[in-house]
């Protein structure tokens, strides 16, 4: 099962770099939006992460009955456990929010009804739980696929998602000052 979860995961990943790209450049008005091709894209992650979510739900149930049968829970040493879990269900939250911001249905393309303070506030706390999800799941996930020498790759995916982590924030940060400001 952590074996399927990871190929998922990497699915997910390569998804969600097509979809920050692809969407970062529709917020800052340099493609249009509407893209079909992008929007099955979308979809498919979408399905990818409810089996991620669903698998990381029974995993996490199985170590908590083992914690209760071990009767020990090790909390200092399962610190990153746990920051896994909690951002991965931040995720969950802000996801919501943002498929909820971003479906907004106007004819044959998707417009926002309003992107306030509120809106922007939900987007960025969505890239920072994804960059701690992610951050903190990379090493496993490299090591699920016999990748070797991890420092060099590590700090190569750590590079890469912090540039898309920074491009996806001011992309919303630029198509906030467009919503509040240029069209007002």
């Amino acid at each position: 099962m952590r074996k399927v979860n990871a190929v998922i995961s990497m699915a997910v990943v390569a998804l969600l770099l097509l979809h920050a790209v692809a969407g970062g450049f529709q917020l800052m008005g340099v493609f249009p939006g509407g893209n079909q091709v992008l929007a099955v894209l979308a979809w498919i992650m979408t399905g990818l992460i409810v089996l991620h979510i669903i698998i990381g739900i029974k995993l996490t149930a199985d170590t908590l009955i083992a914690i209760r049968k071990s009767g020990v829970s090790y909390q200092r040493e399962n610190r990153i456990f746990w920051a896994r879990r909690i951002s991965g269900f931040a995720i969950m939250l802000f996801a919501f929010c943002h498929v909820a911001i971003f479906l907004g249905p106007s004819g044959d393309v998707f417009r926002l009804t309003v992107f306030e303070g509120v809106q922007l506030a939900t987007q960025i706390l969505l890239v920072l739980s994804i960059a701690v999800h992610v951050l903190t799941n990379i090493k496993p996930l490299l090591i699920s696929f016999g990748i070797k020498g991890l420092r060099i790759y590590v700090k190569d995916v750590l590079f890469v998602l912090a540039i898309l982590m920074l491009f996806s924030g001011i992309a919303m940060v630029i198509y906030y000052l467009r919503w509040n400001v240029m069209w007002r």
